[in-house]
């Protein structure tokens, strides 16, 4: 997909470079070529964007065990698509299909395109780890959590370096935890610092206790959206329900499983060797296309002379 991106790129590139190159003599090669890569990444967005298919109303998740129904200002993305805009776009690390996890699409407010400069996504999965006892809520010192997943974020550290990905830090709460016991839902942010990255990363995450397993909501994008998600986190939290028969109240002791962790271990990533690396979600795709202008505006000049003799 990344070469695809960038051969046809390349191709918008000097195809608009030679379109400029018959302008009137007093533009300059600079105004030449940043014309022609704003109108190439142009193209290349709206054609890219037009092979999403987003999705409205009321949405089936997991065969049956949840319910979507995207609040107003927010639309739906199925899976598969999911999976391209996280690993092919945004350069995501792949992630496997594994027992007991299942990808569920994403939601993203309606303005959402996959090459936005300021946009986000919330990426959905059920986990069937079982029924998460929750008697563990009250007892939790949120600064002691904290401290251990610094922690467990630096060990990680070495695992993404040895498969060529950027370190991460956990930099601290962006929302401190909170847990609505009533209606089972768990939903806190952390704020990462990505190496290599100027602006640091929002990992807000909403958790949705059910019979089997909970829901996993991970909203992604850069600090600068936490106030609008903030703003939105009601509509949100009501957007997405278990279906009955999978609902926490559900849960039968005789015949379903219980998880082997609480509210804390939750909390604290205890699940992310099934889940998968912390992933660097931003949108990078913008990023991507100044790498390869840059890379390329030589090459779109030198065809430019080739063909016109300036």
């Amino acid at each position: 997909m990344r070469l695809g991106i960038y051969l046809f790129a390349l191709l918008l590139l000097v195809n608009t470079n030679l379109a400029f190159a018959d302008k009137a003599e007093t533009t300059t090669a600079e105004e030449i070529d940043l014309a022609a890569m704003e109108l190439a990444f142009k193209a290349f967005a709206d054609s890219l964007e037009a092979t999403f298919k987003y999705e409205t109303g009321v949405i089936e998740l997991g065969n049956g065990r949840a319910e979507l129904v995207p609040p107003d200002g927010f639309k739906y993305l199925n899976a598969k698509d999911a999976r391209r805009v996280l690993v092919d776009i945004w350069g995501n690390p792949p992630f496997d299909d594994e027992e007991g996890v299942y990808a569920l699409g994403m939601l993203m407010p309606d303005e959402f395109t996959v090459t936005a400069d300021k946009t986000y996504a919330i990426e959905m999965t059920f986990l069937e780890d079982g029924y998460i006892k929750d008697d563990d809520a009250k007892d939790i010192d949120y600064d002691d959590l904290l401290n251990e997943m610094k922690s467990d974020a630096k060990a990680a550290n070495e695992q993404r370096k040895a498969m060529g990905y950027p370190t991460v830090e956990m930099i601290g709460w962006a929302s401190a935890p909170f847990y609505d016991e009533v209606h089972k839902k768990l939903h806190w942010a952390k704020e990462l610092k990505f190496e290599g990255e100027e602006m640091n990363t929002l990992n807000y995450n909403i958790r949705m206790l059910g019979r089997k397993g909970f829901l996993q909501l991970n909203v992604i994008g850069g600090m600068d959206i936490l106030p609008e998600v903030k703003e939105n986190i009601n509509p949100i939290l009501n957007s997405v329900n278990f279906n009955e028969g999978h609902q926490y109240a559900d849960f039968d002791p005789k015949l379903d499983k219980v998880a082997a962790y609480g509210i804390g271990g939750l909390i604290a990533g205890k699940v992310l060797a099934k889940t998968g690396l912390i992933a660097k979600a931003g949108i990078l795709l913008a990023k991507f296309w100044k790498v390869i202008a840059l890379a390329f505006i030589a090459f779109g000049a030198s065809i430019r002379k080739l063909f016109t003799g300036k």
